[in-house]
């Protein structure tokens, strides 16, 4: 007896999602020579699985960073939706994304160790922060010549604080992150005062957007690798 078409697409897509949830894993331990089969036996889906969804381990690989960058995207959607003024839209989200590398380290080590992924994707935070310093140059609120170039000091600017947190445990994150902030807004042309005043203004409670947000958190699976008997190969 077949089996009926939906159950099998929610079995194809469980493993898809432990495939790419092993990937991410491999990724944020920077471990890409492995083989299909330590793939597999990570995600604990049968090894014929892996050829049902990807050619190759770097499909894989590219797949799961840029599915973790769009999670990332969208979740900075949900906490700036309705706020009309693109500079706090930008100041939002950097400060959000900031703390992120505490909240989900595994996802923040992937963004250390595939950086540049971060500035040629058309996925994530990039085309978003990219879109906020376009209008807040265009409305006033920045003053940059050149929006590419300020996009690649706020990117750069972002995993090198990632790699401080990381390094520097006992360091507070918020804090760290907000400084950050304050001083990119100010090079990017903001007045001191406006700096310092979008800086300290409430943010929304993470785990409230991640709960409201389709794609869930960026860097974190609900599979969380179960171990047991392998899926057999949908």
């Amino acid at each position: 007896m077949r089996e009926p078409a939906a159950r099998l697409n929610r079995r194809r897509a469980h493993t898809r999602a432990a495939l790419i949830g092993a990937g991410r894993r491999l990724l944020a331990e920077d471990r890409t020579a492995v083989s299909v089969l330590e793939i597999t036996e990570t995600a604990d889906v049968g090894l014929g699985s892996f050829y049902n969804h990807f050619e190759s381990k770097q499909d894989l690989f590219d797949a799961a960073i840029e599915e973790m960058l769009e999670a990332h995207g969208r979740l900075m959607d949900a906490v700036s939706e309705g706020i009309a003024d693109p500079a706090e839209a930008f100041t939002r989200s950097f400060r959000l994304t900031g703390r992120l590398h505490r909240r989900y380290p595994g996802a923040s080590r992937v963004l250390l160790n595939h950086g540049t992924r971060v500035l040629v994707s058309d996925h994530g935070l990039a085309p978003r922060a990219l879109r906020d310093i376009t209008a807040a140059t265009a409305a006033g609120r920045f003053t940059v010549p050149d929006a590419d170039v300020a996009l690649v000091a706020a990117a750069g600017a972002m995993l090198a604080l990632g790699q401080l947190l990381h390094d520097q445990a006992d360091r507070n994150a918020e804090q760290a992150t907000d400084q950050l902030t304050e001083n990119l807004l100010r090079m990017f042309g903001l007045p001191p005062d406006q700096a310092v005043d979008l800086c300290h203004r409430p943010l929304p409670d993470v785990d409230h957007v991640v709960g409201r947000c389709p794609t869930g958190p960026p860097g974190r699976h609900p599979s969380r690798f179960a171990r047991g008997r392998p899926t057999p190969n949908p």
